[in-house]
């Protein structure tokens, strides 16, 4: 998990991500996010979910819009520490994230892999699906 340190949602934690850079791949895109946020090295394994969140202002008006594409991804380097945009990052259990300050969608993604990946140690298949 990653505590954003700057606005939009200073002090709340999300997942490691960020903006897709002017004809950047999204496998580069994930791999650069997370290296600056967490300074791990990952390799993108697939896509896990996609989703879209509007945030608006107090008068009601759009004020950011985000189309949101989680990864599983597989670490394969370097050690979690804090850079970027971010103020802290933390590996933790999926019991500790209902304590947290948590960006809206977050915690649902989070469970729904949980759960999968759950499933998936009983049934080898479901990870091919």
């Amino acid at each position: 998990m990653a505590q954003r340190g700057k606005e939009p949602l200073k002090g709340w934690w999300s997942l490691p991500g960020g903006a897709l850079e002017t004809g950047e791949s999204l496998d580069h895109a994930v791999r650069r996010e997370v290296l600056e946020e967490t300074s791990l090295i990952v390799e993108p394994v697939r896509v896990f979910e996609i989703f879209e969140r509007i945030m608006r202002d107090p008068a009601g008006a759009p004020e950011y819009h985000y189309v949101l594409i989680d990864y599983v991804c597989r670490v394969i380097g370097g050690d979690p520490c804090a850079g970027d945009d971010v103020c802290r990052v933390a590996w933790m259990r999926p019991e500790e994230l209902k304590d947290l300050q948590i960006t809206e969608g977050t915690l649902g993604v989070i469970e729904r892999a949980f759960r999968k990946r759950r499933k998936s140690k009983r049934d080898p298949r479901e990870d091919q699906r």
